[in-house]
Parts: structure tokens; sequence; C-alpha cells
């Protein structure tokens, strides 16, 4: 993973950037990862050229704020690749990636930016190492079909986070979510699988 902004050594800007982490993980809680760089700011008591002297970009404060998650992520990923199940493991971990995306309002959204930008990413490179060596896994051993991507994988799985963020069973409901999910990706038995395209060359135009 990318290293994180040097922590300052100085007491006084090393408080400031405490500061500004714990309102800005107080502001993504409440109002999303856009919330107003300039409203974090005023809730840490500095002004706005401290938040950018330690956080030169939103990508990057959002990173700060998630990157114990990340890393407990990437921890877990590691742990998973010496089961014996490939497709459970990845199941497991896909699963533990919505429920860190559905807390603070932030990491899902943050991954699925990270992922449209050319900004250098270690929140976005970390987590598509351990996806892919998860997924790389589970179609290696049969487990999953191997037309998926390492993209299309987490664009599914932060939606499903995005999606169930506000949900009173939230949960329950990604977990249950994250398992279609994985139905639809598991590799068909040898003999049966299916050309999408060939079916749907049989089907009639809409016009």
């Amino acid at each position: 993973m990318t290293p994180p902004p040097a922590r300052p050594v100085r007491a006084d800007a090393l408080r400031n950037y405490d500061r500004l982490l714990a309102a800005a993980g107080a502001a993504f809680a409440e109002l999303g990862p856009q919330a107003p760089l300039d409203d974090i700011a005023k809730r840490a008591g500095v002004g706005n050229a401290t938040l950018y002297r330690h956080f030169p970009t939103r990508q990057a404060l959002l990173e700060a704020v998630h990157r114990d998650h990340i890393e407990a992520l990437c921890r877990q990923a590691e742990d998973l690749l010496k089961e014996p199940s490939p497709g459970e493991a990845l199941t497991s971990w896909l699963k533990a990636v919505v429920a860190q995306g559905g807390t603070g309002r932030g990491l899902a959204a943050s991954l699925m930016a990270a992922m449209g930008t050319g900004e250098e990413s270690g929140c976005r490179d970390a987590v598509f190492a351990s996806a892919s060596a998860l997924l790389t896994r589970g179609q290696q051993a049969g487990d999953i079909r191997v037309d998926v991507t390492v993209r299309q994988l987490l664009k599914l799985v932060n939606a499903i986070a995005l999606a169930t963020e506000t949900e009173p069973d939230r949960e329950e409901q990604a977990d249950h979510l994250v398992d279609l999910l994985l139905d639809g990706l598991r590799a068909a038995p040898a003999g049966q699988a299916v050309h999408h395209r060939e079916i749907d060359s049989h089907r009639p135009a809409v016009r």
C-alpha cells in the first residue's frame, strides 16, 4: 500500500492532523464522502490551508480516514488465501468488504472514486491486489467463472455496500445480495456453460 501522508512531528501540527481526521470521519459519516472540505476544516478548528497541507486532495483525506479499515481487509485477505475452499474464501472476503464499506458512508465511495481516476491511490491498489489474489485463486480452482475481472467484481460489491448502507437490516440484506452475486459468478459445471451472446442472438430485436 502506498504510505499515508507522513504524520507531522511538531506537537501542534500533529494535533491539527488528528483533529482533521476526526472531523473528516464525522463529516463523512453524516454527509457522505462529498462533505464540503471547508466544513471539515471548520469542524477541526483549522484553516483551509492547513487541511490542504496535510491532505492535498479529497481522495487523500478519504483514504487516511479509512486506512485502518483497508489494512484490516488486506490482512483478512492474506489469511483467507490459506483457506481450503477458494470460493468460500472469496465470499467471506467480499462480505467483509461490504460490511466495512457500509461503515462511515465513505469507504465504498472512496474505492469507487479511486477506480475512476488516474490519481495514485494506495487504497485502491491494496484492495485490488487482495481481490485479485482471491479471485485468481477461485478461478484457477474452477469455483469462479473466468470472464470476471477484479474491477467488475469490486464495482458490484461496492454497489451493494452503497445500496444497503441506509437499510435498517443492512447486514442481512448485504450478505444476501453478496450470496446472490456469487451464485452468478460461480463457474458452470463442464458441459453446462451457456454462451450468453448466442442466446441473445436468437432474441427478437427491441424496436
